[in-house]
């Protein structure tokens, strides 16, 4: 190892700018979530809803590497929207399903623009992105 390299240097981290870039990412989407009423966290749920329309809290949180500690209250927020429904498995009780419900299926159409928005306000090319999205997941799938 070179010795005049510090690890400990910020510049030297990968994860710094991992870190500050998904906070200037989230950051660009507020706005375009702001007029939808949705947090971030609660846009990327309702997308595996568009997506899904019925999945179990377990799976859900899988698709989007969060715990239940994180899931629960945002899906209480939710379901007080009239976004979704969660329910007991008549199967199962410990397993909880979410639905999404008519007024989830309606606010798709009010984001169907943001991806496109912010595809603007991101400087790749197409490349670029698919090569950072593949070098992401290979982090998270570790």
């Amino acid at each position: 190892m070179d010795e005049s390299f510090n690890p400990l240097k910020l510049e030297n981290q990968l994860c710094f700018p991992l870190y500050a870039a998904a906070r200037e990412v989230v950051s660009r989407y507020t706005p375009l979530l702001d007029e939808i009423g949705l947090t971030y966290t609660q846009y990327i749920a309702m997308m595996v809803m568009w997506e899904s329309k019925t999945i179990t809290v377990k799976e859900l949180g899988e698709r989007l590497f969060l715990d239940s500690g994180t899931l629960t209250p945002l899906l209480k927020r939710l379901e007080s929207k009239g976004l979704v429904k969660r329910e007991r498995s008549a199967e199962d009780e410990r397993v909880v399903n979410i639905t999404i419900l008519e007024e989830g299926e309606r606010l798709r159409e009010k984001a169907m623009e943001i991806p496109l928005k912010m595809a603007r306000c991101i400087p790749f090319s197409m490349d670029d992105a698919q090569t950072l999205y593949g070098l992401l997941y290979k982090i998270l799938k570790g």
